[in-house]
């Protein structure tokens, strides 16, 4: 089914993750006229649930989501289905175009489209993705909790990673993979929490009745393993920015790339805005969602600002209304009643 737009918003949302979803329902119940545009690719889909989030912990992605868009749509919000493929600015604002087609304007963009997990290019590791192969010991350490796991070195942040899952297991081994061994200083504070170091390059893993058995070196030996933890490299979804100047650069921590922003949410260029994982890659879904709730309050306040200082220009108007009254006033008097 095709959905028919509203030519015209305050704010369009351009993607409809938990830092989108929450920015319209913001908007919307500041009486805003917002249109969420989703692609329906959300990073977290393989997972089972959502994990870390008051009250909604364990709840399946797929039903966060479903119910995040009926809130929206209960206050006046449109949720479309579809991919923003341009963004450019027209006179009256800006402008989006959809893969389909459509268009869609709006005073301010926000950009909420999230990033994409690139993942090392071992075999076996896509299919396991979001299940026994992970990423985030906050998200999924509980659930591998007390099993044997692996770290598949992968970036600055891998020994990080290692020491963080020893948390959840006394069984954790660093693989190096094509890292390279950790410094001397790395290696003395992993033996100091008994994580093992593995210094080989890691070609695939090894599953049996659809479980994560073991990585398997480029030597042919196979280490056990019931979990295995990768560092990706992540991307802001941000393509379709560039006919606006917005592209994404390299992150600080050289962990991926990422749409910087000021600390209130806004983007170099004037009138789009960010929130969630497009410019801080590590936030989970309770801090994106955080994310898009406060940066839909300040586009908000913008926009309040803006109307503000319109109508106190059209009030010091010569020609404004409440001049005409009174110079039609001064003007005919007492005979105004008569004409």
């Amino acid at each position: 089914m095709t959905e028919e737009l509203n030519d015209d918003h305050d704010v369009v949302v351009i993607g409809g993750g938990p830092a989108g979803l929450n920015a319209a329902l913001m908007l919307a119940r500041a009486r805003r006229s917002v249109a969420v545009v989703d692609a329906g690719s959300p990073r977290n889909a393989p997972a089972a649930g959502v994990h870390g989030m008051l009250a909604l912990d364990g709840t399946p992605p797929d039903e966060l989501l479903e119910r995040g868009r009926a809130e929206v749509r209960g206050y006046g919000g449109e949720v479309l289905a579809g991919e923003v493929v341009t963004a450019r600015r027209e006179r009256s604002g800006l402008a989006v175009r959809l893969a389909d087609g459509r268009a869609i304007r709006a005073r301010r963009l926000l950009v909420t489209t999230g990033l994409v997990d690139e993942l090392p290019d071992v075999p076996g590791l896509r299919e396991r993705w979001g299940g026994d192969v992970l990423h985030c010991p906050y998200c999924h350490g509980w659930e591998v909790r007390d099993r044997a796991i692996g770290v598949l070195a992968g970036g600055p942040m891998s020994v990080h990673q290692a020491l963080l899952f020893r948390q959840w297991s006394a069984d954790v081994v660093l693989f190096t993979h094509t890292a390279g061994p950790p410094t001397d200083e790395e290696a003395e504070r992993l033996a100091a929490r008994g994580v093992d170091v593995v210094d080989r390059e890691v070609v695939g893993v090894e599953a049996t009745e659809q479980r994560l058995t073991g990585v398997r070196l480029v030597d042919g030996t196979t280490v056990a393993r019931e979990a295995l933890a990768i560092s990706p490299r992540m991307t802001a979804r941000a393509g379709f920015l560039a006919d606006l100047g917005l592209h994404p650069v390299e992150h600080p921590a050289g962990v991926g790339q990422y749409l910087p922003c000021d600390e209130l949410g806004r983007t170099e260029v004037a009138g789009v805005w960010v929130a969630g994982n497009v410019t801080e890659l590590s936030a989970q879904v309770g801090n994106a969602a955080a994310a898009g709730a406060a940066t839909a309050a300040r586009i908000n306040a913008e926009l309040v600002t803006e109307e503000t200082d319109r109508a106190v220009a059209a009030g010091r108007s010569p020609f404004s209304a409440a001049d005409e009254a009174r110079n039609c006033e001064l003007v005919l008097g007492n005979r105004r009643h008569g004409l």
